[in-house]
């Protein structure tokens, strides 16, 4: 019994460290080729496009932002939605204040932080936006609450509507979650998006056909063409599409998903993070090339965190 709570113990921090360095690294990985067409990605980094890390391998206000997201979790997981949102909001403030916010923040993500600071309920405070500022930072969440799905959604909204509060930002955020949650449990790929359109219904319209085309485009040669026919990442349903389908095609290499998904046409550092918290959940960190792990920047803070929640979790 000892040691069959040892291995749980050991696999559910592989799995933390997974979906946290999985994600900070597919920021890091994508955020040189945000903005940029494929066309152009391909001029500058080679035919391949980019598949390495910059030097330094930062990453942008996504890892941030899931960073704030976490240490909420690891602080107020276990109370209720108005007690984890008071974690939140203080996170969030801290975050907006932070010298080291100077990476291209999105502005719904800083104008709800705001309303949050100036004293506005969460309920209140967010844009009628359905960016994908929500659904980027929304893998802890399905981290902490893999096996609490009604918590899971419950926070998921919570945390994504005090910025976004379109139903398809909403959509966004819960479903983005609940993959990581999917990929933990070690739900079968070609399970995963029955799975979460059931989970998701009835939110948005609009965040069911973006996962339908996923479905559709799975099967084609041509993975240019998916992407194209996806969209280009910058709102929350083409995000969270996008960074699926990169899964899907590649869902036992970790290093095969994030490149494809920083090789995209639009809000590649989005794509690529989440992404990467999925599939980083999925295999572990034992499937993220050591070298990215090290060179990623915080690489201790990252480790100490994912620990931490580990330790949330098991409690």
């Amino acid at each position: 019994m000892v040691a069959v709570a040892v291995k749980h113990i050991q696999t559910d921090l592989s799995k933390a460290r997974g979906m946290l360095f999985g994600l900070a690294i597919g920021d890091a990985l994508g955020w040189p080729s945000e903005f940029l067409k494929l066309p152009e990605i391909k001029r500058r980094y080679g035919p391949k496009g980019i598949t390495d890390l910059a030097n330094p391998a930062l990453y942008t206000d996504d890892t941030q932002m899931s960073i704030a997201i976490a240490e909420a979790l690891v602080r107020a997981g276990d109370k209720d939605i108005e007690g984890l949102m008071e974690a939140v909001r203080d996170e969030f403030v801290k975050w907006r204040h932070s010298p080291e916010n100077n990476r291209a923040p999105g502005n719904t993500c800083l104008a709800g932080v705001h309303n949050l600071e100036r004293g506005a309920h969460w309920t209140e405070s967010g844009l009628n936006s359905k960016g994908c500022g929500s659904a980027m930072r929304a893998a802890p969440i399905g981290y902490l609450f893999q096996h609490h799905p009604e918590k899971l959604r419950a926070v998921a909204h919570a945390t994504g509507v005090c910025t976004h509060a379109h139903r398809t930002a909403d959509a966004a955020c819960i479903g983005a979650a609940y993959l990581v949650k999917l990929a933990l449990d070690g739900t079968p790929p070609d399970r995963m998006i029955p799975e979460l359109l059931a989970f998701t219904h009835g939110i948005s319209l609009e965040f069911d056909k973006a996962i339908h085309k996923v479905q559709e485009c799975l099967p084609w040669t041509d993975p240019e063409a998916a992407l194209l026919h996806l969209g280009e990442g910058w709102i929350a349903e083409e995000a969270v599409a996008l960074a699926l389908y990169c899964f899907l095609k590649h869902p036992h290499n970790y290093a095969d998903t994030i490149i494809r998904a920083a090789n995209t046409n639009g809000d590649s550092d989005s794509i690529a993070c989440i992404a990467g918290g999925i599939s980083g959940a999925y295999l572990g960190v034992e499937a993220i090339p050591s070298d990215w792990v090290r060179r990623i920047e915080k690489t201790e803070y990252l480790d100490g965190l994912a620990a931490r929640l580990a330790e949330k979790k098991s409690l």
